[in-house]
């Protein structure tokens, strides 16, 4: 058994960072997220926020997540749209969702991933 650390944490349940996100051994997967979370689409794109890489970090704790997001504009006046996408993507998943818009750094077209670059194209988008 690993002694306990001073911030009364024991080694194995203390949370644990990967790519941004934190996860603890109970919490939901981070890819489980990053998976529900590809079915929010933004509205003008048509393609799911992952892959617009317009989330930048979630943070899940006492089942609820935390999502670090932006938009490929602050002026975006779908904000609502994708924060209910995003409640009902992790409906079941956590207890709640909340959704800091941050925009530092600026969003993008180099934070897009492939796969929404690939989107793109077959939607006529010159990427």
């Amino acid at each position: 058994m690993r002694p306990a650390r001073l911030d009364g944490v024991e080694g194995r349940d203390r949370p644990r960072t990967r790519r941004g996100i934190m996860t603890t051994e109970t919490a939901v997967p981070e890819e489980d997220v990053l998976e529900a979370l590809k079915d929010v689409v933004d509205p003008e794109l048509g393609i799911n926020v992952v892959d617009l890489g317009l989330v930048y970090g979630v943070t899940i704790a006492d089942e609820v997540a935390t999502l670090d997001m932006t938009l490929t504009s602050a002026a975006c006046p779908l904000t609502d749209v994708i924060e209910d996408q995003a409640h009902s993507a992790l409906e079941g998943m956590v207890k709640d969702v909340k959704i800091n818009w941050v925009w530092l750094p600026p969003w993008g077209p180099d934070k897009i991933t492939d796969e929404g670059r690939d989107q793109l194209r077959a939607l006529g988008f010159n990427v």
